[in-house]
């Protein structure tokens, strides 16, 4: 029973990301996305109290599977500088897996303006992530390998950077070789914060 009940969970998931790639947040209704995981709405509601509570799920799920790749990499047992230059290469892999999500989290976004409780719920993986690279820059000083910058700049501009890549990378996936400039950028970027660098 309980088998049950998660496949038809993950088949509402599925059809959502899938109305949502394809027709936007606000154009996708909770019909559609019934119709399109053969489900009753009465079934939908079981498991999901709104349209807005399945979009937040696949949002938190792509953010923790990036979470897990960042962490692994951290974990690797390389100097901070190393660590980030790991990440900068796993550009690629991240801008594909943004891909058809980064427009509806935008439109997504625009309500948050609007709406405390969206906002709370957005704000949230992104706090997160400026927090986990603050640690590493903390780590990095600690370690030796960076200057005694401030940790939440620093971690703010990597974050800015690693944001406005992605943007990019979706709104004009033809207009770069994205993971080399994901790598460029981020070398440019420790140029500036790394011990023994003149810059």
């Amino acid at each position: 029973m309980r088998a049950r009940a998660e496949e038809t969970r993950e088949r509402i998931l599925a059809a959502a990301e899938d109305c949502f790639a394809h027709y936007g947040y606000d154009a996708t209704g909770i019909a559609e996305i019934c119709q399109k995981a053969g489900v009753s709405k009465g079934a939908f509601f079981h498991h999901f109290p709104t349209k807005q509570a399945v979009f937040l799920e696949l949002l938190e799920r792509w953010l923790s599977k990036l979470n897990e790749q960042l962490a692994v990499l951290r974990a690797g047992g390389h100097t901070v500088p190393d660590a980030f230059m790991q990440m900068a290469g796993m550009a690629k892999q991240i801008f594909e897996l943004a891909r058809g999500r980064l427009l509806i989290s935008l439109e997504f976004l625009s309500k948050a303006a609007r709406d405390p409780q969206v906002w709370q719920a957005t704000i949230t993986p992104y706090r997160r992530f400026r927090a986990f690279f603050a640690e590493m820059i903390e780590a990095g000083i600690a370690e030796g390998t960076l200057k005694p910058v401030d940790p939440d700049t620093a971690a703010n501009a990597i974050l800015s950077l690693a944001i406005g890549l992605v943007l990019q990378a979706t709104m004009d996936p033809e207009g770069a070789n994205w993971g080399q400039v994901a790598n460029g950028s981020m070398q440019m970027l420790l140029r500036g914060i790394q011990q023994g660098s003149n810059a």
